[in-house]
């Protein structure tokens, strides 16, 4: 797997659609890596895993950690609320940079695994909790958010042509792969134990981090698969169908040129519903279950059931994207989300425990399959060369999503109780539903996908 750069020294050509959208042909994955390009899958998917626990089982170590530390439950939860908000405050940066060529994809990734293990060290060692607002909050946050921005825009662009399953699929290593340690910090993990543990989650998951970013390596600007035409229907049947259902931007978008549009405020606001009802989830679900009277391992077979789905949930979603729509899928997700926080809620005042798992999975489906449809539908309406920083655009509403479901749902918890809190949340997210049904591809006036230009510019170029 050894990195070769021997595009340079590849013929290739440049062609325009009608549109006036340049697509760069010619070079192999192979050519421009000395790899297949899945590897731009398995990888990213790798690199998302190692970063998934800092969210996902953080709450699990939350009694331990306050017992240790002396930190109140509200520090806590603020504690996760800073990490979203530096997790998405470093998305558009990093997208600029990236893109300008200052940030290469391995040296993110190098960075993401530094902080990565900044944080667990400072959960472990911290003589104070502004220390861990610092290691945990905010490097472990930023280190987070270059390695999300990474891996989701670098596989967007090694996918162009049926980029939602894929997207989908290393999205959903960011949740998935904390399923192990909710186990861990909830039923290993204790008082006499808790440094070792931390240190040691750290130093495994900077590894596989660092590893998997190694080889990470971006296409050139305008890359398209030499084997799919983008002047005509493409033979294979997904990737003709993706295209029918999910036609390319018009026009590779600068972020100003995106944020003009409109979409990316209409984006930003559905994904900041969308997030602030996941992250109000992840952190108050336990305490649901715990008040309903289940089992603390109960609870963390729920939380892990979530983590599980909402994995899953981003690949399958992402699939189902290529086949239906991208828009289509993103509107139901809404929907899904929403019902299943009053559904979560009434089977845990009932206490009922299968139902009470079952919409704790469902509930874990709508909240991770938002994600990879914003990023598969930011590609998709502004382009691949400017991904990271539109998307970063988009991502940054969870600046405001990790104070609000987790600080600010700690507050509403507080003031109406679980009962107020979950249905609020699951209002929220329909009334997401309802506005995200307004979005619409820019500069695209009809359904007819990419439309040849009768004399398309063709550059050969050594």
């Amino acid at each position: 797997m050894a990195t070769t750069d021997i595009s340079t020294s590849v013929p290739y050509r440049e062609v325009t659609d009608a549109n006036g959208r340049i697509y760069r042909l010619g070079e192999t994955d192979i050519d421009i890596m000395g790899r297949k390009r899945k590897w731009m899958v398995i990888l990213p998917w790798v690199g998302m895993m190692g970063i998934s626990s800092a969210e996902y089982a953080f709450a699990s170590a939350e009694d331990t950690l306050h017992t240790a530390h002396s930190w109140s439950s509200l520090h806590i939860f603020w504690l996760l609320g800073v990490w979203v908000f530096f997790q998405a405050a470093v998305a558009f940066p990093a997208g600029k940079l990236r893109e300008s060529g200052k940030l290469p994809a391995r040296m993110a990734m190098m960075l993401g695994a530094l902080g990565t293990l900044l944080g667990y060290l400072s959960l472990a060692y911290a003589p104070h909790v502004i220390v861990a607002y610092l290691g945990f909050g905010m490097f472990s946050g930023m280190g987070a958010g270059l390695v999300y921005a990474t891996c989701v825009n670098m596989v967007g662009k090694w996918y162009p042509e049926r980029k939602g399953g894929k997207t989908g699929f290393v999205n959903g290593g960011f949740s998935y792969g904390s399923v192990p340690f909710v186990f861990i910090f909830t039923g290993y993990m204790d008082l006499t134990n808790f440094r070792w543990v931390l240190v040691s989650v750290g130093l495994f998951l900077a590894a596989v981090v660092a590893v998997a970013g190694y080889f990470f390596k971006d296409p050139p600007k305008n890359w398209w698969p030499s084997e799919v035409d983008p002047l005509r229907p493409p033979d294979d049947p997904r990737a003709r169908r993706s295209l029918a259902k999910n036609p390319p931007a018009v026009k590779q978008y600068t972020p100003k040129e995106a944020w003009a549009t409109g979409r990316v405020a209409v984006m930003w606001f559905c994904l900041l519903c969308s997030s602030s009802v996941n992250i109000f989830g992840i952190a108050f679900q336990v305490e649901l279950g715990e008040e309903a009277g289940f089992a603390g391992g109960i609870v963390a077979t729920a939380m892990s059931l979530k983590a599980i789905v909402n994995g899953t949930g981003r690949g399958v979603i992402g699939w189902l994207s290529d086949l239906y729509g991208r828009k289509q899928c993103l509107v139901m997700v809404f929907f899904i989300l929403g019902l299943s926080q009053y559904a979560l809620l009434a089977s845990a005042n009932a206490g009922n425990l299968p139902l009470f798992l079952l919409f704790s999975s469902v509930s874990g489906f709508g909240g991770g399959a938002v994600f990879p449809m914003m990023a598969a539908m930011t590609a998709d309406y502004f382009g691949e060369n400017n991904n990271a920083s539109n998307y970063g655009l988009v991502y940054s509403s969870k600046l405001i999503s990790g104070l609000a479901g987790s600080g600010m749902g700690a507050l509403v918890v507080g003031v109406w109780g679980h009962n107020g809190a979950f249905i609020l949340a699951g209002t929220i997210a329909v009334v997401a539903g309802f506005v995200s049904m307004s979005l619409t591809q820019p500069g695209r006036k009809n359904r007819n996908k990419i439309e040849p230009n009768p004399k398309p510019i063709s550059r050969e170029d050594m």
